[in-house]
């Protein structure tokens, strides 16, 4: 749901009378309506991802993590870049008293992000897919419950962390559909196959 405003998100949910899909919510949504915008959706039954991305210190996530572990979602992220250890804080933030806990994924690598950025603007100079497998890894070191990466690596990722670690893929348009800034996609028919 990358909406603006309240009314674009509700306007598109409407639509779903009998089906309530799984929705993203992410920062611009998030950050013009607050956390009131997750109260609306989940009354309306809706399953929750809010896509944040935390990326900060160790002690600045596991706070951040205990916010939003009390807005009832079903899902949140951090950036595994932040370190096995930010990973784990944000892990013990977001668990709550009853040892209970929203899913919690890390993301590897920005699909917009290329081999040639990583290696000129971030200063990476491995290759794209053992960045993404060894960051995957390292979430699942922490003890978190999957990764957001390209459909590309999907498979790599399964393979190395196992089939039941989440991947979550937002890479994924029609062939003859508009990329955006995305660079690491496929379609939809790829996706399953990886």
């Amino acid at each position: 749901c990358d909406f603006s405003s309240k009314a674009d998100v509700m306007a598109f949910l409407d639509k779903f009378t009998d089906v309530k899909p799984f929705v993203k919510i992410g920062m611009e949504l998030y950050y013009a309506e607050g956390p009131s915008i997750i109260k609306e959706i989940k009354k309306r039954g809706h399953k929750l991802f809010l896509d944040l991305k935390l990326h900060d210190i160790p002690n600045t996530v596991r706070k951040a993590m205990s916010v939003l572990s009390n807005l009832d979602v079903d899902m949140v992220n951090v950036h595994a870049a932040g370190t096995i250890d930010m990973m784990k804080a944000a892990k013990e933030g977001l668990t709550r008293e009853d040892g209970s806990r929203p899913l919690l994924i890390a993301v590897t690598m920005l699909t917009s992000t290329s081999q040639e950025r990583m290696q000129n603007e971030i200063l990476i100079d491995d290759d794209i897919d053992k960045v993404v497998i060894k960051y995957a890894e390292n979430a699942d070191d922490a003890g978190l419950d999957g990764v957001v990466c390209s459909p590309l690596e999907a498979g790599k990722i399964h393979a190395a962390c196992g089939n039941s670690f989440l991947t979550v893929t937002p890479g994924v348009r029609f062939a003859d559909g508009d990329k955006g800034d995305q660079v690491r996609v496929t379609t939809p028919e790829k996706a399953k196959e990886a």
